[in-house]
Protein backbone atom coordinates (compact mmCIF):
# COMPACT_ATOMS: atom_id res chain seq x y z
CA UNK A 1 0.00 0.00 0.00
CA UNK A 2 3.13 2.61 0.55
CA UNK A 3 1.96 3.04 4.32
CA UNK A 4 3.42 1.17 7.24
CA UNK A 5 1.85 0.76 10.23
CA UNK A 6 3.49 1.59 13.24
CA UNK A 7 3.16 0.51 16.90
CA UNK A 8 3.66 3.95 18.76
CA UNK A 9 0.80 6.09 16.17
CA UNK A 10 -1.53 6.07 14.03
CA UNK A 11 -0.58 6.83 10.42
CA UNK A 12 -1.90 9.33 7.64
CA UNK A 13 -1.81 8.80 3.73
CA UNK A 14 -2.89 11.75 1.72
CA UNK A 15 -5.06 11.04 -1.29
CA UNK A 16 -4.72 13.23 -4.66
CA UNK A 17 -8.78 12.64 -6.08
CA UNK A 18 -9.67 15.09 -9.19
CA UNK A 19 -7.27 17.68 -7.62
CA UNK A 20 -8.38 17.08 -3.98
CA UNK A 21 -6.49 15.96 -1.20
CA UNK A 22 -7.59 13.65 0.83
CA UNK A 23 -6.60 12.54 4.38
CA UNK A 24 -7.32 9.02 5.07
CA UNK A 25 -6.01 8.10 8.97
CA UNK A 26 -5.80 4.79 10.33
CA UNK A 27 -4.38 2.72 13.64
CA UNK A 28 -2.29 -0.04 13.83
CA UNK A 29 -5.24 -2.24 14.19
CA UNK A 30 -6.50 -1.50 11.00
CA UNK A 31 -6.70 -4.57 8.84
CA UNK A 32 -6.18 -4.56 4.81
CA UNK A 33 -9.62 -4.78 4.73
CA UNK A 34 -10.53 -1.86 7.00
CA UNK A 35 -7.67 0.22 4.94
CA UNK A 36 -9.31 -0.62 1.80
CA UNK A 37 -12.90 0.58 2.99
CA UNK A 38 -11.53 3.66 4.46
CA UNK A 39 -9.96 4.24 0.74
CA UNK A 40 -13.05 3.48 -0.76
CA UNK A 41 -15.21 5.88 1.31
CA UNK A 42 -12.51 8.54 0.41
CA UNK A 43 -12.55 8.38 -2.52
CA UNK A 44 -16.30 7.89 -3.13
CA UNK A 45 -15.58 4.63 -5.03
CA UNK A 46 -17.25 1.62 -4.53
CA UNK A 47 -14.74 -1.79 -2.79
CA UNK A 48 -13.50 -2.46 -6.37
CA UNK A 49 -9.52 -2.73 -7.57
CA UNK A 50 -8.09 1.12 -7.48
CA UNK A 51 -5.09 2.99 -7.61
CA UNK A 52 -3.44 4.49 -4.80
CA UNK A 53 -0.05 6.81 -4.66
CA UNK A 54 1.54 6.62 -1.50
CA UNK A 55 3.04 9.77 -0.30
CA UNK A 56 5.18 9.75 3.05
CA UNK A 57 4.35 11.40 5.78
CA UNK A 58 8.20 12.37 6.72
CA UNK A 59 8.82 13.60 3.04
CA UNK A 60 5.92 15.86 3.03
CA UNK A 61 6.74 17.68 6.45
CA UNK A 62 10.52 18.19 4.89
CA UNK A 63 8.57 19.38 1.91
CA UNK A 64 7.02 21.81 3.85
CA UNK A 65 9.83 23.40 6.04
CA UNK A 66 11.77 23.75 2.74
CA UNK A 67 8.69 25.64 1.23
CA UNK A 68 8.33 27.81 4.30
CA UNK A 69 12.04 28.50 4.35
CA UNK A 70 11.89 29.20 0.64
CA UNK A 71 8.82 31.46 1.26
CA UNK A 72 10.94 33.55 3.94
CA UNK A 73 13.89 33.68 1.77
CA UNK A 74 11.35 35.08 -1.00
CA UNK A 75 9.60 37.75 1.20
CA UNK A 76 13.09 39.00 2.73
CA UNK A 77 14.88 39.31 -0.93
CA UNK A 78 11.12 41.19 -1.75
CA UNK A 79 11.85 43.37 0.95
CA UNK A 80 15.42 44.04 -0.01
CA UNK A 81 14.78 44.48 -3.86
CA UNK A 82 10.97 46.85 -3.08
CA UNK A 83 12.51 48.23 -0.07
CA UNK A 84 9.40 47.46 1.45
CA UNK A 85 10.28 48.88 4.74
CA UNK A 86 11.50 52.36 3.20
CA UNK A 87 7.94 52.24 1.17
CA UNK A 88 6.35 51.77 4.77
CA UNK A 89 8.29 54.71 6.14
CA UNK A 90 7.34 56.82 3.27
CA UNK A 91 3.86 55.85 2.92
CA UNK A 92 3.79 56.85 6.86
CA UNK A 93 5.78 60.07 6.48
CA UNK A 94 2.80 60.65 3.59
CA UNK A 95 -0.06 60.17 6.14
CA UNK A 96 1.31 62.33 8.55
CA UNK A 97 1.57 65.55 5.98
CA UNK A 98 -1.87 64.34 4.60
CA UNK A 99 -3.07 64.95 8.82
CA UNK A 100 -0.87 67.79 8.67
CA UNK A 101 -2.48 69.46 5.98
CA UNK A 102 -6.15 68.83 6.93
CA UNK A 103 -5.44 70.66 10.20
CA UNK A 104 -3.56 73.43 8.81
CA UNK A 105 -7.01 73.71 6.41
CA UNK A 106 -8.65 73.63 9.41
CA UNK A 107 -6.79 76.35 10.62
CA UNK A 108 -7.28 78.44 7.46
CA UNK A 109 -11.39 78.12 8.13
CA UNK A 110 -10.82 79.29 11.54
CA UNK A 111 -8.97 82.40 10.45
CA UNK A 112 -11.59 82.82 7.87
CA UNK A 113 -14.62 82.45 10.70
CA UNK A 114 -12.35 84.95 12.63
CA UNK A 115 -12.30 87.17 10.18
CA UNK A 116 -16.14 87.14 8.87
CA UNK A 117 -16.65 87.62 12.98
CA UNK A 118 -14.30 90.96 12.70
CA UNK A 119 -16.03 92.16 10.06
CA UNK A 120 -19.61 92.12 11.47
CA UNK A 121 -17.79 93.33 15.09
CA UNK A 122 -16.48 96.37 12.20
CA UNK A 123 -19.77 96.60 10.62
CA UNK A 124 -21.93 96.62 14.20
CA UNK A 125 -19.55 99.30 15.10
CA UNK A 126 -20.01 101.71 12.25
CA UNK A 127 -23.55 101.22 12.83
CA UNK A 128 -23.39 102.49 16.27
CA UNK A 129 -21.12 105.58 15.49
CA UNK A 130 -23.78 106.53 13.12
CA UNK A 131 -26.41 106.08 15.40
CA UNK A 132 -24.22 108.34 17.59
CA UNK A 133 -23.20 111.42 15.90
CA UNK A 134 -23.19 113.97 18.31
CA UNK A 135 -21.08 111.97 21.05
CA UNK A 136 -17.66 112.95 21.32
CA UNK A 137 -16.87 109.88 21.38
CA UNK A 138 -16.15 108.48 18.17
CA UNK A 139 -14.96 105.17 19.15
CA UNK A 140 -15.72 102.76 22.09
CA UNK A 141 -12.32 101.11 23.18
CA UNK A 142 -11.84 98.26 25.51
CA UNK A 143 -13.48 98.56 28.91
CA UNK A 144 -11.28 99.02 32.24
CA UNK A 145 -11.93 96.10 33.76
CA UNK A 146 -12.36 94.27 30.54
CA UNK A 147 -10.02 91.37 30.15
CA UNK A 148 -8.29 90.25 27.12
CA UNK A 149 -9.06 86.63 26.76
CA UNK A 150 -7.24 84.91 24.07
CA UNK A 151 -9.46 83.45 21.79
CA UNK A 152 -8.03 80.47 20.72
CA UNK A 153 -6.33 77.95 23.20
CA UNK A 154 -2.48 76.38 22.54
CA UNK A 155 -1.32 74.41 20.47
CA UNK A 156 -3.37 76.53 18.18
CA UNK A 157 -1.06 77.45 15.15
CA UNK A 158 2.05 74.39 13.83
CA UNK A 159 5.60 74.86 15.26
CA UNK A 160 6.81 75.59 11.78
CA UNK A 161 10.66 73.93 11.87
CA UNK A 162 12.72 77.41 10.32
CA UNK A 163 15.32 76.60 8.23
CA UNK A 164 18.71 77.78 8.86
CA UNK A 165 18.74 80.04 5.43
CA UNK A 166 15.50 81.34 7.18
CA UNK A 167 17.14 81.76 10.75
CA UNK A 168 20.12 83.70 9.02
CA UNK A 169 17.66 85.96 6.97
CA UNK A 170 15.51 86.68 9.94
CA UNK A 171 18.79 88.66 11.32
CA UNK A 172 18.71 90.92 8.75
CA UNK A 173 17.15 94.15 7.85
CA UNK A 174 16.46 93.22 4.27
CA UNK A 175 14.24 90.44 5.60
CA UNK A 176 11.07 90.27 3.04
CA UNK A 177 8.09 90.38 5.62
CA UNK A 178 5.72 90.39 3.00
CA UNK A 179 6.38 86.88 2.30
CA UNK A 180 4.93 85.30 5.77
CA UNK A 181 1.55 84.26 6.69
CA UNK A 182 0.73 85.11 10.19
CA UNK A 183 0.94 81.79 11.88
CA UNK A 184 4.53 82.15 10.19
CA UNK A 185 5.33 85.25 11.50
CA UNK A 186 4.22 84.05 15.10
CA UNK A 187 7.01 80.74 14.65
CA UNK A 188 9.71 83.80 13.26
CA UNK A 189 8.28 85.59 16.93
CA UNK A 190 9.15 82.56 19.06
CA UNK A 191 12.48 81.63 17.59
CA UNK A 192 13.86 85.34 18.86
CA UNK A 193 12.56 84.98 22.05
CA UNK A 194 14.67 81.64 22.90
CA UNK A 195 17.53 82.47 20.34
CA UNK A 196 18.27 85.45 22.26
CA UNK A 197 18.04 83.63 25.21
CA UNK A 198 15.03 85.29 26.75
CA UNK A 199 13.12 82.05 27.38
CA UNK A 200 15.68 80.35 29.11
CA UNK A 201 17.20 83.42 31.27
CA UNK A 202 14.05 84.60 32.25
CA UNK A 203 12.20 81.34 33.21
CA UNK A 204 9.29 81.63 30.32
CA UNK A 205 7.00 78.75 29.97
CA UNK A 206 7.01 77.99 26.32
CA UNK A 207 3.28 77.42 26.11
CA UNK A 208 2.64 80.15 28.04
CA UNK A 209 4.98 82.39 25.52
CA UNK A 210 3.30 81.03 22.23
CA UNK A 211 0.02 81.71 24.26
CA UNK A 212 0.88 85.32 24.84
CA UNK A 213 1.91 85.46 21.14
CA UNK A 214 -1.32 84.59 20.23
CA UNK A 215 -3.17 86.84 22.28
CA UNK A 216 -1.12 89.69 20.55
CA UNK A 217 -2.11 88.60 17.28
CA UNK A 218 -5.89 88.31 18.05
CA UNK A 219 -5.67 92.39 19.50
CA UNK A 220 -3.98 94.09 16.49
CA UNK A 221 -6.87 95.06 14.33
CA UNK A 222 -7.13 94.80 10.35
CA UNK A 223 -6.35 98.10 9.76
CA UNK A 224 -4.25 98.94 6.06
CA UNK A 225 -0.87 99.95 8.16
CA UNK A 226 -0.99 99.68 11.81
CA UNK A 227 -1.65 95.73 11.82
CA UNK A 228 -0.07 92.54 13.46
CA UNK A 229 2.24 92.53 10.11
CA UNK A 230 3.70 96.11 11.10
CA UNK A 231 4.07 94.53 14.65
CA UNK A 232 5.77 91.41 13.29
CA UNK A 233 7.79 94.38 11.13
CA UNK A 234 9.00 96.11 13.50
CA UNK A 235 10.11 93.51 16.45
CA UNK A 236 11.77 91.50 13.24
CA UNK A 237 13.87 95.04 12.62
CA UNK A 238 14.47 95.47 16.47
CA UNK A 239 16.18 91.67 16.26
CA UNK A 240 18.11 92.56 13.61
CA UNK A 241 19.45 95.52 15.46
CA UNK A 242 20.29 93.75 18.44
CA UNK A 243 22.91 91.38 15.90
CA UNK A 244 24.10 94.41 13.66
CA UNK A 245 24.80 96.45 16.86
CA UNK A 246 26.31 93.34 19.36
CA UNK A 247 23.22 94.66 21.82
CA UNK A 248 23.77 91.43 24.08
CA UNK A 249 27.37 92.66 24.82
CA UNK A 250 26.69 95.83 25.95
CA UNK A 251 23.29 95.90 27.55
CA UNK A 252 21.96 93.40 30.22
CA UNK A 253 19.70 91.03 29.26
CA UNK A 254 16.42 92.59 31.24
CA UNK A 255 17.31 95.72 28.32
CA UNK A 256 17.00 93.20 26.07
CA UNK A 257 13.77 91.62 27.02
CA UNK A 258 12.14 95.55 27.10
CA UNK A 259 13.55 96.28 23.54
CA UNK A 260 12.29 92.83 22.09
CA UNK A 261 8.67 93.16 24.25
CA UNK A 262 7.55 96.58 23.64
CA UNK A 263 8.12 96.07 19.98
CA UNK A 264 5.82 93.43 19.97
CA UNK A 265 2.99 95.70 22.05
CA UNK A 266 3.90 99.23 20.75
CA UNK A 267 0.49 99.58 18.61
CA UNK A 268 -1.36 97.31 20.45
CA UNK A 269 -5.33 97.68 19.57
CA UNK A 270 -4.30 100.38 17.24
CA UNK A 271 -7.55 101.96 15.67
CA UNK A 272 -6.31 103.26 12.38
CA UNK A 273 -6.65 107.06 13.45
CA UNK A 274 -3.41 109.11 15.40
CA UNK A 275 -3.25 110.60 18.01
CA UNK A 276 -4.15 114.18 16.31
CA UNK A 277 -7.92 112.73 15.38
CA UNK A 278 -8.14 111.73 18.85
CA UNK A 279 -7.58 115.07 20.46
CA UNK A 280 -9.64 116.81 17.73
CA UNK A 281 -12.69 114.12 17.47
CA UNK A 282 -12.43 114.57 21.55
CA UNK A 283 -12.60 110.51 21.36
CA UNK A 284 -12.97 108.66 24.52
CA UNK A 285 -8.95 107.87 24.24
CA UNK A 286 -8.14 111.43 24.31
CA UNK A 287 -10.65 112.43 27.30
CA UNK A 288 -9.50 109.38 29.09
CA UNK A 289 -5.34 110.18 28.82
CA UNK A 290 -6.12 113.95 28.75
CA UNK A 291 -4.87 114.61 25.22
CA UNK A 292 -1.33 113.47 26.08
CA UNK A 293 0.24 111.07 23.56
CA UNK A 294 -3.78 109.05 24.04
CA UNK A 295 -2.69 106.16 21.58
CA UNK A 296 0.84 105.49 23.17
CA UNK A 297 -1.03 104.83 26.73
CA UNK A 298 -3.85 102.86 25.26
CA UNK A 299 -1.41 100.18 23.38
CA UNK A 300 0.29 99.95 27.40
CA UNK A 301 -2.58 99.76 28.89
CA UNK A 302 -4.04 96.78 26.80
CA UNK A 303 -0.27 95.43 26.64
CA UNK A 304 -0.52 95.12 30.75
CA UNK A 305 -4.16 94.39 30.74
CA UNK A 306 -2.42 90.68 28.53
CA UNK A 307 -0.02 90.26 31.21
CA UNK A 308 -2.82 90.79 33.81
CA UNK A 309 -3.68 86.79 32.70
CA UNK A 310 -1.43 84.28 34.67
CA UNK A 311 -1.88 82.05 30.76
CA UNK A 312 -0.43 85.04 29.05
CA UNK A 313 1.92 86.62 31.69
CA UNK A 314 5.65 85.33 29.75
CA UNK A 315 6.97 87.19 33.56
CA UNK A 316 5.45 84.87 35.81
CA UNK A 317 8.58 83.27 36.80
CA UNK A 318 10.64 86.58 37.63
CA UNK A 319 10.33 88.69 41.05
CA UNK A 320 7.92 91.38 41.53
CA UNK A 321 10.56 94.14 41.54
CA UNK A 322 12.36 93.34 38.75
CA UNK A 323 9.25 93.27 37.09
CA UNK A 324 8.24 96.86 38.20
CA UNK A 325 11.63 97.54 36.29
CA UNK A 326 10.43 95.91 32.89
CA UNK A 327 6.80 97.24 33.29
CA UNK A 328 8.36 100.91 33.80
CA UNK A 329 10.93 100.97 31.11
CA UNK A 330 8.49 99.17 28.42
CA UNK A 331 6.19 101.91 29.16
CA UNK A 332 8.69 104.31 28.23
CA UNK A 333 9.44 102.71 25.42
CA UNK A 334 6.22 102.57 24.00
CA UNK A 335 5.20 106.36 24.81
CA UNK A 336 8.40 107.52 22.68
CA UNK A 337 6.82 106.31 19.74
CA UNK A 338 4.82 109.05 19.85
CA UNK A 339 6.14 111.30 17.08
CA UNK A 340 5.14 114.09 18.53
CA UNK A 341 7.74 113.59 20.85
CA UNK A 342 10.29 113.02 17.76
CA UNK A 343 12.27 116.30 18.14
CA UNK A 344 12.30 116.24 21.99
CA UNK A 345 13.37 112.66 22.14
CA UNK A 346 16.20 113.18 19.65
CA UNK A 347 17.47 116.56 21.25
CA UNK A 348 18.08 114.50 24.30
CA UNK A 349 20.60 112.31 23.05
CA UNK A 350 22.21 114.07 20.67
CA UNK A 351 23.30 115.67 24.64
CA UNK A 352 24.93 112.97 26.09
CA UNK A 353 25.48 111.44 22.49
CA UNK A 354 29.63 112.49 22.91
CA UNK A 355 30.04 111.07 26.67
CA UNK A 356 27.90 108.10 26.34
CA UNK A 357 28.42 105.67 28.97
CA UNK A 358 26.45 102.13 29.13
CA UNK A 359 26.80 102.04 32.71
CA UNK A 360 24.95 105.30 32.90
CA UNK A 361 21.27 103.97 33.26
CA UNK A 362 19.78 107.59 32.27
CA UNK A 363 22.43 107.15 28.90
CA UNK A 364 21.13 103.65 28.13
CA UNK A 365 17.48 104.61 28.49
CA UNK A 366 18.11 107.41 25.63
CA UNK A 367 19.64 104.65 23.79
CA UNK A 368 16.75 102.33 23.51
CA UNK A 369 13.81 105.41 23.32
CA UNK A 370 16.04 106.31 19.76
CA UNK A 371 16.29 102.17 18.55
CA UNK A 372 12.61 101.52 19.22
CA UNK A 373 11.92 105.04 17.62
CA UNK A 374 14.14 103.64 14.67
CA UNK A 375 12.41 100.18 14.38
CA UNK A 376 9.14 101.83 14.33
CA UNK A 377 9.73 103.55 11.19
CA UNK A 378 12.19 102.04 9.61
CA UNK A 379 10.41 100.54 6.37
CA UNK A 380 12.51 102.29 4.41
CA UNK A 381 15.32 100.83 5.69
CA UNK A 382 14.56 97.53 3.56
CA UNK A 383 14.78 96.82 -0.26
CA UNK A 384 12.80 98.98 -2.48
CA UNK A 385 10.19 95.69 -3.48
CA UNK A 386 9.65 95.09 0.57
CA UNK A 387 9.55 98.61 1.60
CA UNK A 388 7.26 100.54 -1.19
CA UNK A 389 4.27 98.34 -0.27
CA UNK A 390 4.38 99.60 3.18
CA UNK A 391 4.12 103.69 1.63
CA UNK A 392 0.58 102.27 0.05
CA UNK A 393 -0.62 100.86 2.95
CA UNK A 394 0.09 104.25 5.38
CA UNK A 395 -1.25 106.45 2.95
CA UNK A 396 -4.44 104.52 2.52
CA UNK A 397 -4.78 104.54 6.50
CA UNK A 398 -4.54 108.27 6.18
CA UNK A 399 -6.26 109.21 3.40
CA UNK A 400 -9.26 107.03 5.43
CA UNK A 401 -8.48 109.34 8.37
CA UNK A 402 -8.39 112.71 6.13
CA UNK A 403 -11.56 111.84 4.65
CA UNK A 404 -13.34 111.24 8.14
CA UNK A 405 -11.90 114.36 8.76
CA UNK A 406 -12.96 116.51 5.99
CA UNK A 407 -16.92 114.46 6.50
CA UNK A 408 -16.70 115.71 10.47
CA UNK A 409 -15.24 118.89 9.75
CA UNK A 410 -12.04 118.67 11.41
CA UNK A 411 -8.67 119.68 10.48
CA UNK A 412 -6.99 118.13 7.84
CA UNK A 413 -3.10 117.48 7.64
CA UNK A 414 -1.71 118.23 4.03
CA UNK A 415 0.60 114.91 3.79
CA UNK A 416 -2.75 113.07 4.57
CA UNK A 417 -5.16 114.62 2.00
CA UNK A 418 -5.52 112.77 -0.92
CA UNK A 419 -6.02 115.64 -3.44
CA UNK A 420 -2.75 116.96 -2.55
CA UNK A 421 0.09 114.60 -1.38
CA UNK A 422 2.04 111.93 -3.53
CA UNK A 423 4.06 109.30 -2.57
CA UNK A 424 7.18 110.91 -3.81
CA UNK A 425 6.48 114.26 -1.93
CA UNK A 426 4.78 112.50 1.13
CA UNK A 427 8.27 110.10 1.17
CA UNK A 428 11.00 113.12 0.10
CA UNK A 429 10.63 115.27 3.08
CA UNK A 430 10.09 112.02 5.98
CA UNK A 431 13.27 110.72 4.77
CA UNK A 432 15.15 114.19 4.61
CA UNK A 433 14.23 115.63 7.83
CA UNK A 434 13.12 112.63 10.16
CA UNK A 435 14.62 109.57 9.03
CA UNK A 436 18.01 110.33 7.88
CA UNK A 437 19.33 112.76 10.62
CA UNK A 438 17.84 109.99 13.44
CA UNK A 439 19.95 107.27 11.75
CA UNK A 440 23.01 109.16 11.42
CA UNK A 441 23.02 110.01 14.76
CA UNK A 442 22.58 106.17 15.74
CA UNK A 443 25.83 105.81 13.31
CA UNK A 444 27.93 107.88 15.34
CA UNK A 445 27.52 105.38 18.30
CA UNK A 446 27.16 102.28 15.79
CA UNK A 447 29.51 103.01 12.93
CA UNK A 448 28.44 99.69 11.10
CA UNK A 449 25.13 101.13 11.02
CA UNK A 450 25.72 103.60 8.38
CA UNK A 451 26.52 100.64 5.27
CA UNK A 452 23.42 98.76 6.44
CA UNK A 453 20.86 101.09 7.39
CA UNK A 454 21.56 104.49 6.28
CA UNK A 455 23.09 103.63 2.75
CA UNK A 456 19.42 102.64 2.15
CA UNK A 457 18.07 105.28 3.09
CA UNK A 458 20.28 107.97 1.09
CA UNK A 459 19.31 105.47 -2.41
CA UNK A 460 15.60 105.70 -0.90
CA UNK A 461 15.67 109.52 -1.15
CA UNK A 462 17.61 109.97 -4.61
CA UNK A 463 14.76 107.41 -5.90
CA UNK A 464 12.08 109.53 -4.75
CA UNK A 465 13.29 112.46 -5.75
CA UNK A 466 13.91 110.93 -9.38
CA UNK A 467 10.32 110.33 -9.37
CA UNK A 468 9.11 113.53 -8.12
CA UNK A 469 11.25 115.26 -11.05
CA UNK A 470 9.56 112.53 -13.41
CA UNK A 471 6.01 113.59 -11.75
CA UNK A 472 6.64 117.33 -11.89
CA UNK A 473 7.47 116.87 -15.91
CA UNK A 474 4.45 115.10 -16.61
CA UNK A 475 2.85 117.66 -14.92
CA UNK A 476 4.29 120.48 -16.60
CA UNK A 477 3.78 119.18 -20.24
CA UNK A 478 0.01 118.45 -18.80
CA UNK A 479 -0.68 121.91 -18.07
CA UNK A 480 1.05 123.63 -21.11
CA UNK A 481 -0.90 121.20 -23.28
CA UNK A 482 -4.26 122.00 -21.72
CA UNK A 483 -2.71 126.31 -21.96
CA UNK A 484 -2.58 125.09 -25.95
CA UNK A 485 -6.05 123.53 -26.08
CA UNK A 486 -7.42 126.60 -24.17
CA UNK A 487 -5.67 129.03 -26.35
CA UNK A 488 -6.54 127.18 -29.60
CA UNK A 489 -10.62 126.76 -28.27
CA UNK A 490 -10.15 130.77 -27.48
CA UNK A 491 -9.16 131.55 -31.20
CA UNK A 492 -11.61 129.54 -32.99
CA UNK A 493 -13.97 131.26 -30.69
CA UNK A 494 -12.52 134.65 -32.34
CA UNK A 495 -12.62 133.47 -35.70
CA UNK A 496 -16.23 132.04 -35.68
CA UNK A 497 -17.55 135.88 -33.84
CA UNK A 498 -16.05 137.41 -37.05
CA UNK A 499 -17.45 135.22 -39.62
CA UNK A 500 -20.59 136.11 -38.24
Amino acid sequence: MGSSSSTYRPKCVYLDIDGRIQKVTFSKYCNSRDIMELFCIATGLPSTPYKVIPVATGQLTEKEELIQNLLAQVVEQFSRVFKINELKTEVANHLAMLEKRVELEGLKVAEIEKCKSDIKKMRDEMAARNSRTNCPCKYSFLDENKKLIPRRDVPSYPKYILSQETIEALRKPTFDVWLWEPNEMLSCLEHMYHDLGLVKDFKINPIILKRWLLCIHDNYRNNPFHNFRHCFCVTQMMYSMISLCSLQVKLPQTDILMLMTASVCHDLDHPGYNNTYQINAQTELAVRYNDISPLENHHCAVAFQIFAQPECNIFSNIDQEQFKRIRQGMITLILATDMARHAEILDSFKEILDNFDYSNEEHVTQLKMVLIKCCDISNEVRPMEVAEPWVDCLLEEYFMQSDREKSEGLPVAPFMDRDKVTKPTAQIGFLKFVLIPMFEIITKLFPVVEEVLLQPLWESRDRYEQLKQIDDTMKELQKKKNESLASEGRENTIMDTKIL
